[in-house]
């Protein structure tokens, strides 16, 4: 009966023994290269079938290997005493703009570092340059560009310095800093401030709903029980023997939602995608310029809009993606998620079609101004009305102010 209780604890203890070999070899372990590996394995065999076999040419071999693992290690071993610091000169940026940033790396031993090299990923990609040796004290800057061609979050580092052997049989690999996101803005455009006539907000915009207590008259209606005397219209009232009261037409503080589509389906090539972002860039921040209410989504996520700055750099990582939802579900959705809307614009690119926007409008709810914006790169500059919606063509980003006062006035 004993037995069982001690086969545990020695299993336990074997186990606990385990876990510590791997904790200490793991470090030692994943400094071998893959080709560090099959050279080791290639050292084994050529030494083995070398003493079996009896060839003194598979013994050369094995030494040979053999010492050229050794000398790797040679240039492993030793402890880095670096301070690494990373710095963007700028976090963000629009699209083309120059994007620089800064490593230095300061030796903070008592003794010359050896020389290293120095890897940075950025992005998807890396950039690697040489660490000279440092004396104490001493320290090294190196300074490198970010390509900024198109819209996107770029993460930047961590900053890693490798030490190893020139023929890459060991790789020590160690972090030094947290990565940094640059922020690709998308271009944007001023639209002329309140001249833009988008938002038409001065005690609000009247709509179809009818209130009791507004500023915007209606009509006059016979006095029930409940309504507030205040409002009985008492002229009429004594004209016609019986108590009327004023009804108002309720009004809307300017809301501005804007739906951006992210489905492929909805644009003919990046082109137009890019356009679209842009022109819900600038919407948004002119808007938030102007302190309105402000809400931007897409088919799967609502965008940050408590700043201008907010609200680019998500926009910066908006991507388009095969899904079943196109512009007619993003109505559906912008309809439900702000039915209080004074305005909503929907962005999108020339495949979709007329029949397709005017089904989308029917999600729209009543009393809210719908501008669909078509973004065509090189089209020419268009309004047309389909049923309530008022659809603009633009083909530049530059031609979309002019757009929205040809809207207004329309």
């Amino acid at each position: 009966m004993r037995a069982a209780p001690v086969w545990a604890a020695s299993r336990e203890r074997v186990a606990a023994g385990g876990r510590g070999v791997r904790r200490a070899a793991g470090p030692v372990l994943s400094t071998v290269s893959g080709f560090g590996w099959g050279v080791l394995a290639a050292t084994i065999v050529a030494l083995v079938a070398g003493v079996v076999l009896g060839w003194r040419e598979l013994l050369v071999v094995g030494a040979v290997l053999l010492a050229a693992l050794l000398i790797a290690v040679g240039f492993a071993i030793g402890r880095s005493a670096y301070a690494v610091s990373l710095d963007l000169a700028l976090t963000r940026v629009v699209v083309g703009e120059r994007a620089v940033g800064r490593v230095a790396v300061a030796n903070t031993a008592s003794r010359s570092m050896a020389p290293a090299r120095i890897e940075l990923p950025v992005g998807a990609s890396f950039a690697s340059f040489a660490l000279p040796r440092l004396a104490p004290g001493a320290e090294h800057d190196e300074l490198f560009g970010i390509p900024t061609h198109r819209r996107s979050v770029i993460t930047v580092g961590p900053v890693r310095s490798v030490r190893g052997d020139p023929l890459g049989l060991l790789r020590r690999v160690v972090r030094w800093t947290d990565p940094v996101d640059l922020y690709v803005h998308p271009k944007t455009i001023s639209l002329g401030g309140s001249s833009s006539g988008f938002l038409r907000d001065l005690e609000g915009i009247e709509s179809r709903v009818l209130s009791e207590n507004d500023v915007s008259f209606h009509a006059l209606r016979e006095y029930v029980p409940g309504d507030d005397r205040r409002y009985i219209h008492w002229k009429t009232s004594a004209r016609t023997g019986t108590l009327m009261v004023r009804q108002f037409e309720e009004t809307r503080r300017s809301h501005l939602a804007v739906a951006l589509s992210t489905s492929t389906a909805d644009y003919a090539d990046p082109e137009e995608f890019e356009l679209a972002v842009s022109v819900c860039g600038s919407l948004g921040v002119q808007a938030l310029r102007e302190e309105r209410e402000l809400t931007v989504l897409t088919q799967t996520s609502t965008l940050r809009t408590q700043t201008g700055r907010l609200l680019l750099d998500d926009l910066s990582g908006v991507e388009t993606a095969e899904r079943r939802g196109t512009v007619t579900s993003l109505a559906q959705s912008t309809g439900s998620a702000v039915p209080g809307a004074s305005v909503a614009f929907l962005l999108f690119g020339g495949p979709v079609s007329a029949r397709q926007l005017q089904a989308a409008s029917v999600h729209i709810p009543l009393g809210v101004r719908v501008i669909a914006v078509s973004a065509q790169p090189g089209a020419a500059l268009s309004l047309r009305h389909i049923g309530d919606v008022t659809l603009l063509t633009v083909g530049e980003l530059s031609e979309f102010p002019l757009a929205l006062r040809r809207a207004n006035s329309g």
